[in-house]
C-alpha cells in the first residue's frame, strides 16, 4: 500500500496481527481497520483486503437472526459464528463478544470466555461495561485473557437506559466515562471500544488512555474504527446512524468495498466531521 499507512507497517503489515502491533500502530498514528462478520465467507473477504481486527459482534442477533436487540444472543450462538469466522482468518486479530448475562460474575465470565477462545477460536472477549465490571475485566486479565473493554452506548443496556443513545453529553455522563474508561484498563483492559461518544470526550479519552482505543461514532481522535459489515455494505434496515458509511456504490465489488473502507479509515477520509457528534 502507498501513503502514510505503509512505512510504519512494513515489518508487520503481511503478519498475523497482535496486541503488540495494534500498540505500535497507536504510537505510530496509524489507524487500527475494525469490522464485524458473522460466517467464513465474509471473514475471508476481510482479512484478504487487510483488515485488521474482525469482531464477531452480538450484532448477529439484529443484522442476522433480525431481532430487536442484541438481548436474545446466547453464548452457544457466539461460540458457533466465532468457530465460523475463525477458520477463516490468517492475519486478522479475532475479537468475539461476551453476550448478554455471559459475564455477571467473574467465574461465569471466565468458563463463557473460555468457551469463546478453546471452542470458537477468538483471540480476545468484548465486554460492555463501566467501573462496575473492573473485577471482571480484572479476573480474565489474571488468567491470560485479553479483553476489550466496551464503553460509551451499550446495545445490551438498551432496555435499561431507554434505548438507542449517545452517551456522555452532559459533564457528568462524560466524567463517569473518563473514570470508567480508567477503571478498566487499570484492571486490564487491552483495548478500548467507544461508541456514540462526542467526538471530543473520545479525543479526551484516547489522549489519556495507555491502550489503543477504537471508535464507532466516535469522531477521528481515536486510534481505530470499526462498523459492522452489513452496514458499510447498505444491507442494514431500518434507521441508518449517522456514522454509517455505505461503501458499496458506483459499481464496486464487496471486495472493493471492504478495501474502500479500509483505505478509507487509513487515509483519514472516513469518518468526517459529520459521523461523530458534538457534547
Amino acid at each position: 500500500m502507498s501513503g502514510p499507512y505503509a512505512s510504519p507497517r512494513s515489518g508487520v503489515s503481511g503478519s498475523a496481527m497482535t496486541l503488540r502491533v495494534f500498540r505500535v500502530l497507536r504510537q505510530a498514528g496509524q489507524p487500527i481497520v475494525c469490522l464485524t462478520a458473522y460466517d467464513a465467507s465474509f471473514a475471508a473477504i476481510l482479512d484478504q483486503a487487510g483488515i485488521d481486527l474482525v469482531l464477531v459482534g452480538d450484532s448477529l442477533g439484529m443484522v442476522v437472526q433480525g431481532h430487536a436487540s442484541t438481548v436474545p444472543v446466547t453464548l452457544d450462538h457466539m461460540v458457533y459464528h466465532t468457530t465460523l469466522v475463525a477458520r477463516a482468518l490468517k492475519r486478522a486479530w479475532l475479537v468475539a463478544d461476551l453476550p448478554f448475562l455471559s459475564y455477571s460474575d467473574p467465574s461465569r465470565a471466565l468458563a463463557s470466555a473460555g468457551r469463546l477462545l478453546q471452542e470458537g477460536g477468538a483471540k480476545m472477549v468484548k465486554l460492555e461495561g463501566n467501573a462496575g465490571q473492573a473485577a471482571i475485566v480484572e479476573a480474565l486479565a489474571t488468567n491470560g485473557i485479553p479483553v476489550c473493554a466496551h464503553l460509551g452506548l451499550r446495545p445490551q443496556s438498551a432496555y435499561k437506559i431507554g434505548g438507542f443513545r449517545t452517551a456522555g453529553r452532559n459533564r457528568a455522563e462524560a466524567e463517569k466515562m473518563r473514570e470508567d474508561a480508567r477503571r478498566l484498563e487499570e484492571a486490564g483492559a487491552d483495548l478500548l471500544l467507544l461508541e456514540c461518544v462526542p467526538s471530543a470526550l473520545a479525543a479526551e479519552i484516547t489522549q489519556a488512555s495507555q491502550v489503543p482505543v477504537i471508535g464507532i461514532g466516535a469522531g477521528a481522535s481515536v486510534d481505530g474504527q470499526i462498523l459492522v459489515l452489513y452496514d458499510i455494505l447498505g444491507l442494514s434496515q431500518g434507521i441508518r446512524p449517522r456514522f454509517v458509511e455505505n461503501f458499496l456504490t458506483g459499481g464496486r465489488s464487496i471486495e472493493e468495498a471492504v478495501k474502500a473502507y479500509a483505505d478509507a479509515v487509513r487515509n483519514r477520509t472516513y469518518p468526517e466531521p459529520r459521523h461523530g457528534f458534538g457534547s
